[in-house]
């Protein structure tokens, strides 16, 4: 390899062995290079004091001052920190050539090395000059290479490239489940799950390729330059096929994912934007394909500018998607607040003021919902006690686990293998009943656990939209006398099956248990859920379990007699197929248990859009239940006076609620207006003031009972109740009655779209599975 420029290239070459110096000194002048030898950093800097080399190799292993130290006074010194600097070693560790790079080395020959390759290195360092560590700002969180500096290298790689006729792609990689699980988990998992993807890949990168974070938080860029085609697909399947086995670890919870790479070469591209369009082209098509295989960039592809034209309609359809939502919390506050102060304005005028009476039946209203809430917590506090253990042998049982895998692809996994460490001691079956909209890597992983325990059924639902067709299909495959229904994201406790028989050996067809949030720490959204689920599940459900002598079953964590599960069946129609199927059965005469301590862990939402979706959906799946089961209820000759009043209250009382939690404020401001100010209203009437102060001691109340009766993961966190408390009362409550508001006009309206949460992508989650 012949050297041929005006002046001869000068490289200083240290290493403290004699023999290899001399080697290498031979070799490089040979090639033409001028050639400078030391054998100690000390050498180096007196060489450096009259002299700048255009290239240093040296090797790192080295007495007094070692290689890594070396290059950390070069790029300290204004002098020296743009010299190219390729570092020889014998180490075999990833994290020595991270820690290298990371220092500002520009390259590395592994020892012992062929002379061939050490050429061809200095060659590519002499035309394409380094940059100054300081200039390469990595990401703390993710140690990757920050978004502005990998567009600025990729341009700067793009320009060599060009100049020269070499090869290179740039590549973009992203990660079909992680917004989803980001929703799930918590919304700062994305530099921890980075840095592991670099970690898993980078043994495989070659030291001149680079990896970085995309201007999307969803999206890494790798540069692999001077690359021939068929060597980055190579290189680019191989990377994908280590992230699919790899388990990812947040914390506790082990995750697994399904990359996607789309790819582009930069000698077709018009320009490095061009290139960029390109690659991210391709990653939306291997993206749609999830087949998990790497995709060049085609022609017929189109580019990413076409791809995201609109028409002058479907833009005008996306901003009344937009204001959708406006428009309709601006409906509930006409109906409830504008539309009853007009008619007080209206009979006021015409002689008849009727706000008194209005005042009391809202009074009357609150008082009466402060005293329920507050009697449902006295009843949580003693439980029905758990019947004792049944005397016959434990039956067989059997555990469904409903999944859309696109979502829950990422930790399904992890589910399973906790089912399988349940202790029951019968024969347990668990299938997984699925759908998917294509085949997903992971649906390979769950075959080969079936094969190794015949206990797991991965069963793969076609067509299916909903989580209710799924459990529905399952039925078929059951072979236990009673079944568990759980979502993809929960976690029983070990005993939860020997536990749930001794309800269902006891006269009960249902039993539903208590859901604990473990991933309160994600967020102040599930830190607050993490709370609410302990009013939920340890306060509400077993205190009108005895207040009203009924149960419901919550969708997840409960346990029904098979029998009885294929006669009832899910209804997909129904947007809360859960207590659609806990009222039908209960107007049958069916009994439903509430177990406080028949445990399952489960994920909350971690953003409050996600918390939205999820509260909407419930929230007009209640309404859609009562409208179709509040009179059958009532007619039931099945059901006893007092299971009717709590009908009463669960499905007509609690509809009407959030319309009547809001009356108070068009009574005032007719007062306001009609006496001519807020201080003309005499606010001390004994009757508003107890009202007030009862109505606001429910708050705490609630936030006691839920203390109390907590598991203990939960109560520990003293602060998360407090911030409940005042979360809570000075916006959380009013938060749901708006969403209940707005769910009945959405109801009303026939808009029943699914937005699933927290385990769906925002844009892809209309029909399909919760």
């Amino acid at each position: 390899m012949e050297i041929k420029n005006d002046r001869k290239i000068k490289i200083l070459f240290v290493d403290d062995d004699h023999e290899t110096r001399s080697l290498v000194n031979l070799i490089l002048k040979r090639a033409g290079y001028e050639v400078e030898l030391a054998s100690s950093a000390k050498d180096v800097f007196t060489y450096l004091s009259t002299t700048t080399p255009d290239l240093i190799v040296s090797d790192v292993m080295m007495p007094d001052m070692d290689g890594f130290a070396l290059l950390t006074e070069l790029r300290k010194q204004e002098e020296t920190k743009h010299i190219p600097v390729i570092l020889l070693t014998a180490l075999g560790e990833p994290n020595d050539l991270v820690k290298g790079l990371s220092l500002g080395a520009d390259d590395f020959v592994r020892k012992p090395f062929e002379f061939a390759e050490l050429l061809a290195r200095i060659q590519s360092k002499i035309n394409r000059p380094p940059m100054p560590s300081e200039m390469i700002p990595v990401d703390i969180r993710s140690g990757l290479v920050k978004p502005e500096q990998f567009s600025e290298t990729f341009g700067k790689e793009f320009f060599r490239s060009l100049s020269n006729g070499s090869e290179g792609f740039l590549a973009y990689l992203s990660l079909s489940e992680l917004a989803v699980t980001r929703e799930r988990i918590g919304s700062d998992i994305g530099p921890e799950i980075w840095k592991q993807v670099a970690q898993c890949i980078e043994p495989d990168l070659r030291p001149c390729d680079v990896i970085g974070l995309g201007s999307d938080e969803d999206l890494v860029g790798i540069i692999l330059p001077d690359t021939l085609a068929v060597t980055a697909h190579s290189l680019l399947s191989a990377l994908t096929r280590k992230i699919i086995r790899h388990t990812f670890m947040i914390g506790t919870e082990k995750i697994r994912l399904t990359p996607s790479i789309g790819y582009a070469n930069f000698l077709s591209a018009k320009n490095s934007q061009d290139a960029a369009d390109r690659a991210l082209t391709a990653l939306g098509y291997a993206t749609q394909h999830l087949d998990i295989q790497p995709r060049l960039y085609e022609t017929s592809m189109g580019t990413l500018a076409k791809q995201t034209k609109t028409s002058f309609f479907s833009s005008s359809s996306h901003v009344w998607e937009k204001m959708k939502l406006p428009f309709q919390i601006g409906l509930t506050l006409l109906l409830g607040m504008a539309a009853p102060y007009l008619v007080y304005s209206w009979m006021d005028s015409i002689g008849h003021d009727i706000t008194d009476i209005a005042y009391v039946a809202v009074t009357c209203a609150l008082l009466l919902t402060a005293l329920l809430i507050w009697i449902e917590g006295f009843y949580a506090l003693k439980p029905n006690p758990i019947p004792a253990e049944p005397g016959a042998p434990y039956p067989p049982a059997t555990a469904i686990i409903a999944a859309y895998l696109p979502n829950e692809g990422a930790t399904i996994m992890d589910t399973v293998e906790s089912f399988l460490r349940l202790d029951y001691p019968a024969p347990l079956q668990i299938i997984l009943a699925y759908n998917t909209p294509h085949h997903m890597p992971i649906e390979d992983d769950l075959r080969e656990l079936a094969s190794r325990d015949s206990r797991f059924i991965p069963f793969r639902v076609k067509n299916s939209e909903s989580k209710a067709q799924n459990i529905n299909s399952a039925i078929a495959k059951v072979r236990g006398d009673f079944v568990g229904i759980f979502d993809a994201d929960h976690h029983p406790d070990a005993d939860s099956f020997t536990r749930a028989w001794r309800w269902l050996s006891n006269g009960y067809s249902i039993v539903q248990g208590h859901c604990v949030v473990r991933n309160g720490n994600a967020s102040w959204i599930s830190r607050l859920i993490a709370v609410e689920f302990e009013a939920i599940y340890a306060v509400s459900h077993p205190g009108r379990s005895r207040m009203h002598q009924f149960g419901i079953f919550g969708g997840s964590n409960g346990f029904w007699k098979t029998n009885l599960l294929r006669q009832t069946r899910m209804h997909g129609f129904m947007l809360t197929e859960d207590i659609d199927s806990s009222i039908r059965v209960m107007i049958d005469g069916s009994k439903i248990a509430s177990d406080p301590d028949l445990i399952s862990r489960e994920l909350a939402p971690t953003s409050l859009k996600s918390l939205w979706n999820q509260r909407l959906r419930w929230a007009q799946g209640w309404h859609q239940v009562a409208l179709k089961h509040l009179m059958n209820s009532l007619s039931s000759r099945k059901l006893s006076i007092r299971q009717k009043l709590g009908a009463v209250w669960l499905l007509g009382w609690r509809e009407v609620y959030p319309w009547i939690s809001m009356q108070m404020v068009p009574i005032i401001l007719f007062w306001i207006k009609k006496y001519n100010g807020a201080q003309n209203i005499e606010w001390l009437i004994p009757i508003f003031v107890m009202t007030t102060l009862f109505t606001l001691s429910v708050g705490p109340g609630q936030v006691y009972f839920s203390y109390k009766l907590s598991t203990p993961e939960i109560r520990q966190h003293k602060g998360w109740f407090l911030y409940y408390l005042i979360v809570g009362s000075l916006y959380y409550t009013e938060y749901k009655n708006t969403i209940a508001r707005v769910a009945q006009i959405k109801e009303l309206f026939k808009e029943r779209h699914w937005k699933v949460t927290p385990r769906t992508a925002p844009e892809k989650a209309a029909g399909k599975i919760r």
